[in-house]
């Protein structure tokens, strides 16, 4: 409401109240008329003067400097002092509205720090396993070297193998940072997925045999499916969901790629008849370090970064993943890719 339309509401009621009580006590309409003009002029001017100088210019000026902090200093200096035409309610506005900014900052600020220390304690905990590992072989190997050669050989490869998980692990991490950090480019080229998925196939072909799992890509997707991204990432990602679902699947089972042609865009299914995830983990399959079963993550040799990874690359390529799993029937990955026309 305006201040104008305040003051003369206000007014308007002062002066019918002593006018009526003017014409109560002296029955005359033409003292009546007299006193309810008298009454609602002083009134309107002496209460439209004090509520503009001690009400009305403080709310202004607290308005001026919220809108003005909501703006920022540069925004500010390039639209210049901005004035309300009505401050008392935008004042209003204006503070429910920073107010609640300020919630959800402040909850998200909650939730980054619980990211954070969540995080700190993971990685401190993935370098402390294979340090504390190599640190136990090289101590028992100094006392061995000279007596037992060939035991010494086995902690020395025992040890090797650790220093390649930190490796992988630095190299996980790096590459998460690059892509946060946008310093990793995606090079955009026209290639045939079909093609690239058995080219993943073949080479994740033995290990999967080891399991006795078969990979393949069902027949009527194998067609043609030409798409706009940087090859070698949604390399890295086919071999990271189809390592993942050998890791996990079962024995003597399978995993399928499926390529379904959208309007324009590819969605691509990475399904296996594995394990399953109970549905409480899903949300947060794709966070660093999460793991489902945490032993044999560990036996199996993840940095538990690889499902983080996937989903970095293809949200830098602003594509999205997810997930639908069922305890003990199987999960799919499902992600899609641009179409290249040409």
């Amino acid at each position: 409401m305006k201040l104008w339309v305040l003051v003369f509401i206000t007014a308007l009621s002062v002066g019918l109240s002593i006018s009526l009580v003017n014409f109560h006590f002296q029955g005359s309409w033409y003292y009546m008329l007299i006193s309810f003009l008298i009454s609602f002029t002083t009134s309107f001017i002496v209460f439209y003067y004090l509520l503009e100088k001690y009400i009305y210019s403080k709310v202004k000026l607290i308005y001026k400097m919220i809108h003005n902090l909501k703006l920022g200093k540069d925004l500010k200096e390039a639209l210049g002092e901005y004035v309300s035409s009505d401050p008392i309610n935008d004042v209003e506005h204006e503070v429910k509205e920073w107010a609640g900014a300020k919630k959800r900052e402040i909850e998200l600020l909650k939730r980054q720090e619980k990211f954070r220390r969540e995080f700190l304690s993971n990685v401190s905990h993935e370098f402390k396993t294979p340090l504390f590992a190599i640190q136990g072989y090289i101590e028992t190997l100094q006392d061995c070297m000279t007596d037992d050669p060939e035991m010494a050989l086995s902690f020395l490869k025992k040890a090797e193998k650790n220093v390649e998980r930190l490796t992988y692990l630095i190299s996980d991490l790096d590459a998460i940072t690059k892509l946060e950090t946008g310093e990793m480019p995606i090079n955009y080229q026209r290639f045939d997925f079909a093609v690239l998925a058995k080219e993943v196939i073949e080479l994740l072909q033995d290990r999967a045999q080891k399991r006795q799992i078969s990979l393949y890509i069902k027949d009527k997707y194998t067609t043609p499916s030409f798409v706009n991204a940087d090859r070698e990432k949604i390399r890295q990602v086919l071999i990271n969901l189809i390592e993942n679902s050998i890791k996990y699947g079962k024995e003597n089972g399978a995993t399928a790629i499926k390529i379904f042609a959208l309007h324009d865009q590819f969605l691509i299914e990475v399904t296996d008849d594995g394990m399953g995830i109970e549905e409480k983990h899903l949300n947060r399959l794709f966070e660093r370090f999460y793991r489902i079963d945490t032993h044999r993550s560990r036996m199996e040799g993840g940095t538990g970064l690889g499902l983080a990874i996937v989903k970095h690359i293809l949200e830098a390529h602003q594509q999205t993943i997810s997930v639908r799993s069922t305890p003990h029937i199987g999960t799919t990955f499902a992600f899609t890719l641009q179409k290249s026309d040409k």
